[in-house]
C-alpha cells in the first residue's frame, strides 16, 4: 500500500484539534460534536488495520518510513500483532470518552475536546512508534495533555495529584531517554552507522553488564507506567482526581504504554538481564496482585477501589509477561485489551453515579438498583467481567495468563490465582453495598436512571466484553505470528550472546557473528 493509512489513523485526532482552535469557544455544541466526528471517523478508519492486517507474518504491516531530521532520526511507523489490538482500542475508546463526558465537562469545553484529541494522537503515536527517538517524542508528548487534564479539570487535591504523575513518569522516561542515546552510540561503535531503528537495535548484542544498566532504565520507565509495585503510588491519586474521560483513558490504555514497552522493547533488546531479574520482577508483580486486591478491599472510596484493582489485575499481566511463553504472554496481550473494557466500564460507571450525586463514597449509596435497574444491569455486567466470569472477557485472559504462568513456575501460578479470589470479594462486596439493599440516603431517590447518550455509550464496550468471552480466536490469530517471533527473538539473542567468546569485542550486530561463524567453518573445512 502507498496510503499513509497508519498516519492518518495516527494524525487525525490531532488535525481535528487543530481545527477547533479556528472555533469560537462560544459554539459548545458545535464542538462537542465536532469531537465525536472525529473520534468516530478515526475508529472507522482503524478498522481497515484490522480487516487487511496479514495474521501470516510477523513483520510490521502498514510501514510508513522518511527521513525526518537525520542521523538516524527517521519517520518510521508501523504495527504487527502485538501493537494492532492497542490501536484499536485506543480509537475504539475515542468517542465513549467524548460522549461520557457531554455534560460532566461544562467549563472550558473547547480547550477539554482540543486536549482529549491530542491526548489520542500521543497514545497512537506510542503504538506505532518503530524509531526509538519519535517513541521516545510521543511517549513525552502524551505527558502534555494528560498532565492539563488532571490539573485544569481534575478534583479538589488535582494539582497534587497531577505534580505527583508528572514527576514520577518524568523520572523515568529521562532515564530511558539516556539509555536510549546509550544504544544509538553504541550501535554506531558496532557498525559505523547512525540509527535509532528499532530492528537494527534487534540485531545488537552488548555486552550483559551493559544490558543490566539499559535495562534497568528502560525497565523503570515502563515499571512506573504499569505501574508495578513499589511504583505504584501515583496511580490511586490521579484517578481518583482525574475526570471522568481521565480515568478511562488512564486506566485503558495509559497504562498499558508500560506493558507495552517491556514486550516491544525490554525483552527483545536486553535478553540476558531480563532473564537476570526475571525472579525479582515476578516477585514484585505478585506483591502488586496481593497488595492491590487488599487495598481494593478496604476502600471507602468507590474510584479509588477500582484504581486499585488496576494495580492487582496489572500485576497478574506482567508475572504473564514474564512467563516467556507464547500462552503467557498472548494471554498477557488479552487481558491488556480486557482490562481496557473492563476497567474503562468501570470508571464510566462511576462516573454515571458521580453525575448525579456528587460523590464517590460508599457509604453515601445503597439500593441504587431500585431507582436505575437498567444501569444496575450494565453495572453487573462489566463488575463481572473485571471478576472474569465466564462468557465475558475477562474469563478468557485469565485462564490463558495462568495457564502461561503455571508452564513457567507452579508456585508464581498458584500466587497469581488470588487476583481472582480478591477481585471476586472487593467488587461483588462493593457492587452489594452500592447497588443492592435498602436505600440509605434519601438523594438515591431521586436518581434518574441512565438516559439514551449513557446507554450509547455502555452497550459497545458491553458486546465486546461478550464477544470477547464467546469467539476470542479473532483476536488471538492476528498475534499468534507476532508473539511466536518476539519469543523466538529474545531466546535466540539469549543464545547467541552465551555463544560469543569472552575475549570477544563488543557491541557486534548478529549478522557480523553469523559471518564470523561461516568464515570459521570455511577455515576447518581447507584445514581438512
Amino acid at each position: 500500500m502507498n496510503f499513509p493509512i497508519l498516519s492518518l489513523v495516527t494524525f487525525l485526532p490531532l488535525a481535528g484539534a487543530v481545527l477547533f482552535i479556528f472555533i469560537h469557544r462560544s459554539k459548545e455544541n458545535l464542538l462537542r460534536y465536532l469531537a465525536l466526528a472525529v473520534t468516530i471517523l478515526t475508529f472507522i478508519i482503524s478498522l481497515f488495520l484490522y480487516f487487511n492486517f496479514n495474521s501470516q507474518t510477523p513483520d510490521p504491516q502498514f510501514v510508513e518510513e522518511s527521513i525526518w531530521l537525520g542521523y538516524g532520526i527517521d519517520y518510521h511507523i508501523g504495527i504487527d500483532g502485538i501493537s494492532l489490538f492497542l490501536v484499536l482500542l485506543t480509537t475504539f475508546l475515542g468517542p465513549i470518552v467524548i460522549l461520557s463526558s457531554w455534560t460532566y465537562i461544562q467549563k472550558r469545553v473547547k480547550e477539554y475536546l482540543i486536549i482529549m484529541l491530542m491526548l489520542e494522537t500521543g497514545i497512537l503515536g506510542v503504538f506505532v512508534a518503530l524509531n526509538l527517538f519519535l517513541f521516545y517524542v510521543f511517549w513525552e508528548a502524551m505527558l502534555i495533555p494528560m498532565y492539563f487534564l488532571i490539573g485544569v479539570w481534575g478534583g479538589p487535591r488535582k494539582i497534587y495529584a497531577t505534580i505527583k504523575f508528572v514527576l514520577f513518569t518524568m523520572l523515568g522516561s529521562l532515564l530511558m531517554l539516556v539509555a536510549i542515546f546509550i544504544l544509538y552510540s553504541t550501535y554506531y561503535k558496532a557498525t559505523g552507522s547512525y540509527s535509532f531503528n528499532l530492528f537494527d537495535y534487534y540485531n545488537l548484542i552488548l555486552n550483559p553488564n551493559t544490558q543490566v544498566w539499559l535495562f534497568l532504565a528502560f525497565g523503570l520507565a515502563f515499571a512506573i507506567k504499569v505501574p508495578m509495585f513499589p511504583f505504584h503510588t501515583w496511580l490511586p491519586d490521579a484517578h481518583v482526581e482525574a475526570p471522568t474521560a481521565g480515568s478511562v483513558i488512564l486506566a485503558a490504555v495509559l497504562l498499558k504504554m508500560g506493558t507495552y514497552g517491556f514486550l516491544r522493547f525490554a525483552l527483545p533488546l536486553f535478553p540476558d538481564a531480563v532473564m537476570k531479574f526475571l525472579p525479582y520482577l515476578a516477585v514484585l508483580s505478585l506483591i502488586g496482585i496481593i497488595y492491590g486486591g487488599l487495598m481494593a478491599l478496604i476502600q471507602k472510596d468507590v474510584k479509588s477501589l477500582v484504581a486499585y484493582s488496576s494495580v492487582s489485575h496489572m500485576g497478574l499481566i506482567m508475572l504473564a509477561v514474564f512467563a516467556l511463553n507464547i500462552e503467557a504472554t498472548e494471554g498477557a496481550i488479552y487481558q491488556m485489551l480486557n482490562h481496557g473494557l473492563s476497567t474503562g466500564a468501570l470508571f464510566l460507571a462511576v462516573g454515571v453515579l458521580y453525575e448525579r450525586s456528587h460523590t464517590r463514597l460508599i457509604r453515601d449509596y445503597g439500593g441504587v438498583s431500585k431507582q436505575m435497574p437498567v444501569f444496575s444491569a450494565f453495572f453487573l455486567v462489566c463488575m463481572l467481567s473485571s471478576v472474569g466470569l465466564p462468557g465475558l472477557n475477562g474469563f478468557i485472559g485469565e485462564v490463558l495468563c495462568i495457564f502461561g504462568i503455571f508452564k513457567a513456575n507452579k508456585l508464581f501460578a498458584i500466587l497469581g490465582v488470588t487476583t481472582v479470589i480478591l477481585a471476586a470479594g472487593y467488587l461483588l462486596w462493593m457492587f452489594q453495598r452500592v447497588m443492592q439493599g435498602p436505600i440509605t440516603n434519601d438523594k438515591v431517590r431521586t436518581f434518574k436512571d441512565i438516559n439514551k447518550r449513557e446507554i450509547a455509550y455502555l452497550v459497545p464496550i458491553v458486546i465486546m466484553m461478550f464477544w470477547m468471552g464467546i469467539y476470542p480466536k479473532p483476536f488471538l490469530r492476528k498475534m499468534d505470528s507476532s508473539v511466536t517471533h518476539l519469543l523466538n527473538r529474545v531466546n535466540k539473542k539469549e543464545m547467541y550472546s552465551s555463544q560469543i567468546p569472552k575475549k570477544q569485542n563488543l557491541p557486534i550486530t548478529i549478522d557480523d557473528l553469523k559471518a564470523q561463524e561461516k568464515n570459521k567453518e570455511k577455515e576447518e573445512t581447507i584445514d581438512e
